[in-house]
């Protein structure tokens, strides 16, 4: 090691989904199916392209106002960045600051790690239960702050916002974050919790129900006094974090409920009769309540069955990790899409 090398931090880094350039059936990170709404089309083509010499308004605050309105919030409780990770990365920055270890499952985005490895914060992971569930005693504990998704990933499961609830009343001496990315596709929010408890952050993104991975928008909600905090850490390194097309067509899309609406439709059902056809080709699958779907066969090796869908041009996520290694997590595609998944699956397992 150089000299110089031993004052370098460093860190294990989160390792994203593959990003194909060729031409293949694409269900490996989660991302919705379906366009954006044509009013962020719209909106593109209509953008004044002069606005991009000048910086962005540094408080976003016609994204912030939209994002309110939709969530029957004030604007002074709602935070936007560039998607969601750059949002929990603030959260983790601005809220775990204790020497008491923060709280998140064993299996759960492995983002966490890094971001808590990246800050030196400590952590404990909670293992899930046989049925890959959280064991809400298991954060009744002393901690530095929790933080779960809900629907959790990879699994798709989804808790019960009264269960969500308790963890955050047992938990109001630190910061609880519920990471929302996929709520819209499963239950009621923990955005129902926010008046009620001066601890909870919620988490939301662009990237899933409203078809906007490439823009990069993601956005928390919560105490108008938290909410200050992380604006107070994000202006300390970098005032202009969203770009100006992005605030543009994030209002345009939040705007669009209609189709949002539309959409989630069409995942939804769509996500129901793939897991009947899982379960008829003898998969076992957990059931998910995200825009996924985590899935295993009790005869073929999934290790074998991501490389073989892989060689055909389709593209699912395996990780090999502890007690999931025979797991595969399928993002839910267009009908078109699912169905030629199953084309395969079909020959494969030989049904």
């Amino acid at each position: 090691m150089r000299e110089f090398e031993k004052n370098i931090r460093k860190v294990e880094p989160y390792v994203p989904g593959e990003q194909p350039q060729n031409k293949v059936i694409k269900l490996n990170t989660n991302e919705n199916p379906y366009p954006p709404s044509p009013r962020v089309t719209k909106a593109l083509e209509e953008m004044d392209t002069d606005r991009l010499r000048l910086y962005p308004d540094p408080a976003c605050a016609a994204l912030t106002e939209a994002l309110a309105d939709f969530y029957h919030v004030k604007p002074e409780q709602v935070f936007v960045g560039v998607g969601s990770d750059d949002v929990l990365s603030m959260c983790f920055l601005t809220f775990f600051n204790s020497e008491k270890p923060i709280l998140f499952p064993d299996i759960t985005y492995s983002f966490y790690k890094v971001w808590a490895n990246l800050y030196r914060i400590p952590y404990e992971c909670q293992k899930l239960n046989g049925d890959f569930r959280i064991v809400k005693e298991d954060y009744a504990k002393e901690n530095g702050g929790v933080i779960f998704p809900n629907p959790n990933a990879p699994t798709g499961i989804y808790e019960e916002l009264d269960m969500v609830e308790e963890i955050v009343r047992r938990n109001q001496a630190s910061v609880v974050i519920v990471d929302e990315a996929y709520v819209d596709f499963a239950g009621r929010s923990a955005m129902e919790l926010i008046d009620k408890y001066e601890n909870l952050i919620v988490v939301q993104t662009f990237s899933k129900a409203r078809s906007m991975a490439g823009m990069r928008i993601g956005y928390a909600v919560g105490h108008p006094r938290l909410i200050s905090y992380l604006n107070d850490a994000k202006y300390s390194f970098n005032s202009y974090t969203m770009n100006q097309a992005a605030l543009v067509c994030g209002v345009e899309a939040v705007k669009d409920r209609e189709y949002f609406e539309e959409g989630l439709h069409k995942i939804i059902t769509t996500r129901e009769w793939a897991k009947v056809r899982l379960g008829e080709l003898g998969f076992r699958y957990l059931d998910s309540s995200a825009n996924f779907i985590f899935a295993a066969h009790p005869k073929y090796d999934a290790r074998e069955l991501f490389e073989a869908l892989k060689e055909n041009g389709i593209y699912v996520r395996y990780w090999g990790s502890e007690r999931i290694e025979q797991y595969l997590r399928i993002t839910v595609g267009t009908r078109e899409e699912m169905e030629a998944l199953f084309e395969f699956l079909e020959k494969y397992v030989g049904n």
